[in-house]
């Protein structure tokens, strides 16, 4: 009986605590959960794509089976999560700011533009818009993340032919971080920044455009299936990253660029970089690692939305329609009646002590004395 009654308290203390969360914040532990798990899950692919990008001629010559198994024979199997760390640690505030504020900037234009911004149009303008700001808040650990993945350091007595700049120039995330802000300053912490905003805002918004659209034509009672959201992540994904990869690429090369001993050009700017590196390297590097990418992003997007979907079923998020419905609510509710009010919260005692303290707070300090 007392574990029994010790759960049940659990139980209504964690209830509480979801009840008292505000929705903004149960949309960034969604997010960020989502976000976390899925890069973790194809890390390894995302190294090999890295070194792709960047390290062409080192790495393409072998494909995606040499590239893995190089990794493997000089740094070991840590070697495939090499810059993982800073790469979860900017992942996670990154997938949270960006499904909150998708979330958010699709409620605010929803409510602010109710005749003008109606169907896949909203989904498109607001990922676009939760893209670039949350690019703008975690851009830094990309740019970390990118240099450490750049790093190749054996562990082992093995030289593996063709291998160069082996040094370890990165102690890890903190080294990397205050040596890059010191040859730099903030300009540095941001440099590859431009090709990255113009690749997300229409990466981003395609993505969840085509996330939601497919949705909507999965029968009503397989909407709900992790099948269902795996396949329809797996398509958002695939069909966002054609129109964008060659930023992406370019973005990376100007990351590592100081990393690089032989280059004397400078890259500078997003076109001008873009057609540099078509002209010195070929169209082909524009598209360097992009199969490797197509492997990774199907199996992350996918993860991604549906542990997203599945946090907030779990975190009990309301659904975007009762969600504008408790805006409304929630203003009506600021001077309620007594009948309204017991109607409101009589089936919640958490939701009514909620109300009372926030009551009281509010006749505390906004009650003329």
């Amino acid at each position: 009986m007392g574990n029994k009654n010790e759960d049940g308290e659990k139980l209504m203390l964690f209830d509480g605590v979801l009840e008292a969360m505000p929705l903004f914040a149960k949309e960034l532990v969604a997010g960020g959960v989502a976000g976390g798990f899925a890069k973790t899950v194809v890390a390894p692919l995302d190294r090999v794509k890295i070194l792709f990008q960047t390290r062409g001629a080192e790495f393409q010559s072998t494909g995606l089976y040499g590239s893995a198994k190089r990794i493997a024979t000089t740094e070991g199997f840590l070697g495939f999560y090499r810059g993982n760390g800073a790469s979860i640690a900017r992942i996670i505030p990154y997938a949270a700011l960006h499904y909150m504020s998708y979330e958010q900037y699709r409620r605010w234009i929803k409510h602010s533009f109710p005749d003008v911004w109606k169907g896949p149009t909203l989904d498109l303008v607001a990922g676009s818009l939760s893209g670039g700001t949350a690019v703008l808040f975690t851009y830094p650990l990309d740019l970390i993340r990118t240099k450490l993945a750049y790093q190749v350091v054996s562990t082992t007595k093995l030289n593996a032919p063709g291998m160069v700049n082996s040094e370890r120039v990165y102690r890890g995330i903190l080294d990397c971080f205050a040596k890059t802000y010191k040859a730099g300053g903030i300009r540095g912490l941001y440099r590859g920044v431009a090709p990255s905003l113009v690749g997300i805002f229409p990466y981003a918004g395609l993505k969840f455009y085509f996330y939601e659209e497919m949705k909507c034509h999965v029968p009503e009672k397989h909407r709900e299936s992790i099948l269902a959201k795996l396949t329809c992540g797996s398509v958002a994904g695939l069909l966002g990253q054609i129109f964008t990869y060659p930023l992406e690429v370019v973005r990376r090369q100007m990351q590592v660029q100081k990393l690089r001993a032989s280059d004397n050009v400078q890259l500078k700017g997003t076109l001008k970089t873009l057609f540099m590196i078509a002209e010195t390297q070929g169209w082909k590097q524009l598209f360097s690692g992009l199969s490797i990418n197509y492997i990774k992003v199907v199996p992350s997007v996918a993860i991604g939305f549906t542990v997203y979907d599945m946090m907030k079923s779990c975190l009990k998020v309301p659904s975007r329609d009762e969600a504008a419905v408790d805006m409304v609510t929630n203003k009506r509710i600021s001077q309620p009646t007594h009948q309204y009010t017991l109607h409101s919260f009589k089936y919640s005692s958490a939701r009514w002590r909620l109300y009372t303290i926030s009551k009281e707070v509010y006749m505390y300090f906004c009650t003329p004395s």
